[in-house]
């Protein structure tokens, strides 16, 4: 198993790409820590992995919250040991055009996806460090490549995303720590499940529309990427020993954007 005993913090795990993951480590030998803004659902997960013959964890945080943060990446210590491996997932949206963003939600969609892979990054680290190896893996998107209507928060995180890890892979590096970026396309998650009736509201079309002209449309075969694909990636990355892939994305949209 390529995974085995190496414990894996993943943020926004209860659910979607984050749930597809902790899965999918679990079965490659990982313990899990199953890190959510909710507690139920978080243990509800981790039960769930356990049963399926896997070893998880269930914390509650609020990603943008440094006291939350620090306190379950110390509960995740406690229980498992050490931290080998970091999923920055969490991941909320709130799709409008620029003048009608308050900046309170421009504030809120930049806390959760940018300082939460900080602070989450800023508090495994150091447990990378004193180990001499780890990997970081950041959710990106399309959208940390190419931009979109009605996303500037979205849209401004995922591009800092890459910065973020592009230093942390020249910092880790002496430590064997490597930094990356999953970059997805459409997932047909609940995010985007949400996102359909809102785009089709925002722009005047049919949610059909929204699907076959604004999500899929760039596409080379009209397909939602799945969780599944994303999981293949995050296990890519983690399980690859050596630096030569850290400061990379990769980029997994059915051909949306090709790099």
């Amino acid at each position: 198993m390529r995974l085995e005993n190496q414990v894996a913090f993943i943020t926004g795990a209860a659910s979607g790409i984050g749930r597809a993951i902790a899965d999918r480590f679990a079965r490659e030998g990982a313990k899990i820590v199953v890190a959510d803004l909710n507690q139920a659902a978080a243990d509800k997960a981790a039960a769930e992995i356990e049963a399926a013959g896997g070893r998880a964890f269930g914390v509650a945080v609020d990603v943008s919250n440094e006291e939350q943060v620090e306190a379950a990446v110390a509960a995740a210590v406690d229980k498992f040991g050490t931290i080998d491996i970091l999923i920055s997932n969490a991941g909320i949206q709130i799709v409008k055009p620029v003048e009608e963003f308050s900046f309170q939600d421009w504030k809120k969609m930049l806390a959760v996806h940018l300082d939460g892979a900080f602070l989450t990054t800023r508090a495994c680290i150091k447990h990378m460090y004193k180990q001499n190896r780890g990997s970081i893996i950041y959710m990106g998107s399309v959208h940390s490549h190419e931009a979109s209507k009605l996303k500037a928060p979205y849209v401004t995180a995922k591009h800092g995303l890459m910065g973020l890890a592009r230093v942390v892979a020249k910092e880790g590096a002496a430590h064997n720590v490597r930094a990356n970026v999953i970059c997805p396309g459409y997932v047909l998650t609940p995010l985007v499940e949400k996102q359909i009736p809102e785009q089709a509201k925002t722009l005047g079309i049919s949610e059909e529309a929204v699907v076959r002209d604004v999500m899929l449309h760039e596409t080379v075969d009209g397909k939602f990427t799945t969780e599944a694909d994303i999981a293949e990636v995050a296990l890519l990355f983690a399980g690859f020993e050596t630096n030569a892939l850290t400061g990379q994305s990769l980029i997994a949209s059915h051909g949306w954007f090709m790099n």
